[in-house]
């Protein structure tokens, strides 16, 4: 089990902690140090992430929990209300479960950043983020990949494994560029901005799931 923040809660650790993920969704976490952490959270004293979190790599295990238990916690309650009733699961539901939680995962912060933070974070230090997860943080998205094998009778179980793939890819993608464009001020972004943009997304990840197998 990961041990969390050794400190007590205080505002001076929520600053930092709003200020990494901010910093680390703009520029990874190899191009941010404590010091700039320190300074943009408003903190005189530059070592207070270690003061707080004991280290750089505790407070970015702290934020990767911090913000997957929102999501995985989302994803299991919807679940398990879903599976308390007669009727299973619609290709809809599962698939709105795969987008939906993982928006606005710390709502205290001005401008969504966790879904850069953990792509940028996926793809520089991938072995790091799976460890944090330890299966136990993305249990819930495990959840919802094993209902939509129940939508794709019509594939092989490589082609299952490979658009399973695909999704988790996407999902990311489409997520992480969206958090980027909303943050960008300097111009309008009508198509982020629109509620319906979601939904059409969720429209294209049914699309690969439902897709024919290739014949030739």
């Amino acid at each position: 089990m990961v041990r969390l923040n050794p400190k007590p809660v205080s505002e001076g650790a929520e600053k930092l902690k709003a200020a990494a993920l901010k910093l680390f969704a703009e520029r990874g976490v190899d191009g941010v140090t404590v010091r700039e952490i320190a300074a943009a959270s408003g903190q005189k004293n530059h070592a207070a992430v270690s003061y707080y979190f004991g280290s750089k790599e505790a407070l970015i295990r702290e934020l990767i929990i911090e913000g997957a238990r929102v999501i995985n916690d989302r994803r299991w309650k919807a679940l398990n209300a879903i599976e308390a009733r007669d009727s299973p699961a619609t290709l809809q539901e599962i698939v709105d479960l795969l987008i939906y939680p993982g928006v606005s995962v710390r709502q205290d912060q001005d401008e969504e950043c966790y879904n850069r933070f953990v792509v940028l974070l996926g793809m520089s230090h991938r072995d790091f983020f799976m460890d944090v997860l330890g299966g136990e943080y993305n249990s819930g998205y495990q959840r919802c990949l094993d209902h939509l094998r129940r939508f794709m009778t019509h594939l092989s179980e490589a082609m299952v494994t490979q658009r399973l793939l695909f999704i988790g890819a996407y999902l990311g993608a489409v997520l992480s560029a969206r958090e980027s464009l909303l943050a960008d001020q300097s111009r309008p972004h009508p198509t982020w901005q629109a509620e319906e943009t979601l939904k059409h997304f969720a429209s294209t990840v049914k699309a690969i799931i439902t897709a024919p197998a290739e014949t030739d």
